[in-house]
């Protein structure tokens, strides 16, 4: 099927003991190409060395994501810039705010928020972006630096109709996982996917986590994997009415434009 998973946390420790058979699973899977999220400067650094061993199946970005943005100083900023300059990382980030869980205090969300964009506009390389409950600073930052930044993806997107417009106006992709394979609280995006033009969106199984609800047989583990992003897909061709042979090859070409993924397999 070819498709891409433009976010999964591979480098997370659930995936130490078995991550070659997890990768043969993805490839078996249908999946061509995996970029390896970067959520700190160890976890950035540690994907950004798989993509460089593996650069036919794998790419990364680097970033801290906002849960521990009160650890960003100007240190980590210059290794994370550094990390950018490399072929193999294809965006900055995670960043962006999280206000549903502060577990970062809000200033330094923000103060590291900036910073990512200014390492964006710096590397000319687009964002991988998280928000939770924060659309209205989240969105006043990005306008502020949307003419200096090569775009970018609102990854794992679970917002509203509005909040939707407000990012697709500012040409941004949309990362849809399987928050939308979730019927207790993924409704209101299985009402809305079908407003995203089929230019901007992206898929990505944000695995070890939001393991989709609409696998069956249930899987024995509740840890999510690339092999099962077909299962986000399928959802999102039954929530949108579109073919899922289309998404696939549509959201294939947009990752590929959106981070300029050259090598792939297959």
């Amino acid at each position: 099927m070819n498709l891409i998973d433009i976010g999964a946390n591979l480098t997370h420790k659930s995936f130490e003991h078995d991550f070659r058979q997890v990768v043969d699973d993805a490839r078996s899977a249908g999946l061509t190409h995996i970029i390896l999220t970067g959520t700190d400067r160890a976890t950035s650094e540690a994907a950004a060395r798989l993509a460089a061993m593996t650069p036919d199946f794998f790419s990364s970005t680097a970033g801290f994501h906002p849960h521990v943005a009160q650890s960003f100083n100007s240190e980590e900023g210059k290794a994370i810039a550094a990390l950018c300059e490399r072929e193999q990382v294809v965006a900055v980030g995670e960043t962006g705010l999280d206000f549903n869980r502060d577990y970062s205090p809000r200033p330094d969300q923000l103060a590291c928020f900036e910073q990512h964009l200014e390492i964006a506009a710096a590397a000319g390389k687009p964002l991988f972006l998280h928000q939770r409950d924060a659309h209205r600073d989240f969105l006043a930052i990005l306008r502020q630096f949307r003419d200096r930044i090569a775009g970018g993806v609102v990854h794992c997107f679970t917002d509203t109709a509005a909040a939707l417009r407000d990012y697709l106006d500012l040409d941004m992709y949309i990362g849809i996982t399987g928050w939308i394979c979730d019927e207790r609280r993924g409704s209101g995006l299985q009402a809305i996917v079908g407003c995203i033009p089929p230019d901007r969106l992206l898929l990505e199984t944000d695995a070890p986590y939001l393991l989709p609800r609409n696998l069956r047989p249930k899987p024995a583990s509740r840890r999510n994997e690339p092999k099962y992003l077909p299962a986000v897909l399928a959802k999102v061709a039954a929530c949108s009415g579109r073919d899922s042979l289309e998404i696939a090859r549509q959201t294939r070409e947009n990752a590929r434009r959106l981070f300029g993924l050259k090598t792939l397999s297959e």
